[in-house]
């Protein structure tokens, strides 16, 4: 069975995404499809909109086959970690063919080029940029000059748009990794990752949220079903609270300087920035914006700021980030996806979890031989399910719940 890679956070599930599914089956000829998806704390160091298991049901309804949750440690990180993680997942499945992405590029060439110069010329490139870091450029900017001077044929700005730029890092991963799934790109159509505009049919997932926390009715920008599944989370309260994430943040950051040392990331004595600006921010928007630098993107300080709230440990971090992803999630699947797991089971090369009240006998039975590897995968997996806790207390409507949900919540079957 021909099975199609998509590397996703469904943030909402919207019309945009429904195009890249449709579109990755029909040039890849595949007649089944495996989303890896982020869980409640996505790349760009933003929770979810609503709950992983809430945005993998709304996944299935729209036609996805199979939706695996992707690490923390790997989700919300940088761009090269989160697609080597994506990739190395969808590879340890062991029947994924092909994988999809869109970009604005929308060809392979130009992307592969600049993949294949990132991986050739690693130490020019780490070089030139950590001199233009001292220079006061960001690093996505620093970076992409770079490239941009050791191949001038490269199409200008080609490393700063943001989907080039993770398609790109999709490819050197596939390199990195030895991967036999052969790449293929959709140009992005509609509204830019980043825009705010969410008038046409085919809205960003950033201006749909926005409409969201504005209060408007955002059904006609998302599938049918997923609208109904959306519309139901955000009737419920269950979804996330701006104000609860930044009180949870600030009782960690007004602890002082101190309290951060050791936390992933945290470094240069950014801690004393860090705890100087929480003294008077308002928001956490208003931390952000604080905290930031010419050096420092937004971006990066709210993956930063993530890390504070999940105290993230720096060295168990980087434990995780060299060995990789060590077990496969599964969040949910179609009867075609229950089919993918059948040619999986004997193929796959993870250990694969659905209920998480057996991970311990599942992963000590896979890593019998490795008893290190059995304990980062535990310690990997606790990260997962310490995220759930506290995402629990971001919602806007705190139900009389446990918090531990990855123990009472079922894998979705479409």
């Amino acid at each position: 069975m021909h099975t199609v890679g998509l590397i996703t956070e469904y943030n909402p599930f919207h019309n945009g995404h429904l195009h890249h599914l449709h579109e990755s089956l029909r040039i890849t000829g595949a007649v089944a499809s495996v989303a890896i998806m982020s869980g409640h704390f996505l790349q760009r160091g933003e929770p979810a909109l609503v709950d992983k298991w809430t945005r993998a049901e709304m996944a299935l309804a729209a036609g996805v086959d199979l939706v695996l949750e992707l690490p923390f440690p790997f989700a919300c990180n940088s761009a090269p970690h989160f697609a080597l993680g994506a990739v190395q997942s969808l590879d340890a499945l062991g029947v994924v063919d092909s994988l999809c992405f869109g970009s604005e590029a929308g060809a392979i060439p130009p992307l592969d080029r600049a993949a294949c110069l990132l991986i050739e010329a690693e130490d020019e490139v780490a070089a030139g940029t950590a001199m233009a870091l001292r220079q006061g450029l960001s690093y996505p900017a620093a970076r992409a000059g770079v490239v941009a001077g050791l191949d001038p044929g490269l199409p200008p700005g080609l490393l700063a748009s943001p989907n080039n730029i993770l398609a790109i890092e999709y490819l050197r991963a596939l390199q990195v990794n030895g991967s036999a799934m052969k790449p293929c790109t959709i140009p992005r159509i509609g509204a830019g990752y980043h825009s705010t505009d969410a008038a046409g049919p085919i809205a960003s997932a950033t201006g749909i949220r926005k409409q969201v926390d504005a209060g408007r009715d955002v059904a006609h920008l998302l599938p049918a079903a997923c609208g109904q599944i959306l519309t139901s989370a955000l009737g419920d309260g269950r979804c996330l609270d701006q104000e609860r994430l930044f009180t949870a943040l600030q009782a960690f950051l007004l602890q002082g300087a101190e309290s951060l040392r050791g936390i992933y990331q945290v470094e240069h004595g950014l801690e004393r920035r860090i705890a100087e600006k929480a003294l008077n921010a308002a928001t956490f928007a208003d931390l952000v914006n604080l905290i930031k630098s010419r050096q420092w993107t937004q971006t990066r300080i709210q993956r930063l700021l993530v890390y504070v709230l999940l105290q993230t440990a720096g060295d168990e971090m980087r434990d995780f980030l060299r060995h990789g992803p060590l077990y496969l999630r599964l969040l949910g699947a179609t009867a075609r996806g229950r089919e993918v797991l059948a040619g999986a089971r004997k193929k796959k090369t993870l250990p694969m979890i659905g209920d998480p009240s057996r991970a311990r006998a599942v992963l000590r039975r896979f890593y019998h031989d490795r008893p290190e590897s059995c304990r980062l995968a535990e310690r990997m997996l606790g990260c997962d399910l310490r995220a759930t806790r506290l995402y629990g207390l971001l919602q806007a409507s705190p139900r009389a719940v446990h918090r531990n949900q990855d123990f009472f919540q079922p894998v979705r079957w479409g």
